[in-house]
């Protein structure tokens, strides 16, 4: 049995070049979650611990009816109270706004065929084995970010603003302006990958 594989079936979703560039994402489905604070705290890495067991759970499931699917690559959406912190260069946002103050939505994209049923079973399922309550956070997320500005950075998560002065510079160019929540794809599991050589496409949804 062939096992469906979303990162290849959309590769240019989840690629990017070190230079910015505009691409256009189509709308998608995604396993969710939600929080806020520093995503170095244990509450967020729960969440991820949630997240990824019940998107495995959906896996299993249809791994069982012969719709088996590599679980693909962890996402997030980045937000802040714009009344609380105004008029801050893309660059600058990370530096000037503390990590408490993020907001998130993680995300991991599903099979058009996985159903809000089978999520509703998935996080049963996980709730009874492993116990984990956050679990009961998690929900189907419907996305269509249209059209952004998006480049690869590689490197740790703390040097992400040079990277990010490159799609400023590049919005300033074209005349865009900010449309969305920042989004970040990690191409690299930051749990189990040297900072230096991670792997993080960044976007910036624009008009």
């Amino acid at each position: 049995m062939e096992k469906l594989d979303l990162t290849k079936v959309h590769k240019t979703y989840y690629s990017a070049k070190s230079k910015p560039e505009l691409m256009y994402s189509k709308e998608a489905r995604f396993l969710s979650i939600t929080g806020k604070g520093d995503p170095s705290q244990p509450e967020y890495a729960a969440k991820i611990q949630a997240l990824y067991a019940v998107a495995y759970a959906v896996k299993f499931q249809n791994k069982a009816i012969g719709q088996d699917f590599v679980v693909p690559k962890l996402e997030g959406l980045w937000s802040f109270d714009l009344n609380k912190y105004t008029s801050f260069p893309i660059a600058e946002i990370p530096l000037q706004v503390p990590r408490s103050e993020w907001s998130y939505r993680m995300l991991i994209m599903m099979p058009d065929y996985v159903t809000a049923q089978q999520i509703t079973q998935a996080v049963e399922s996980v709730l009874e084995k492993k116990q984990l309550l956050l679990a009961k956070e998690t929900g189907l997320f419907t996305m269509a970010e249209g059209k952004s500005v998006q480049v690869l950075h590689t490197g740790p998560f703390a040097n992400e603003p040079e990277t990010l002065q490159k799609i400023l510079e590049f919005t300033k160019a074209h005349n865009l302006q900010q449309n969305g929540p920042h989004h970040e794809i990690y191409l690299s599991d930051f749990r189990k990958t040297p900072p230096e050589k991670l792997r993080t496409i960044l976007r910036e949804p624009v008009k």
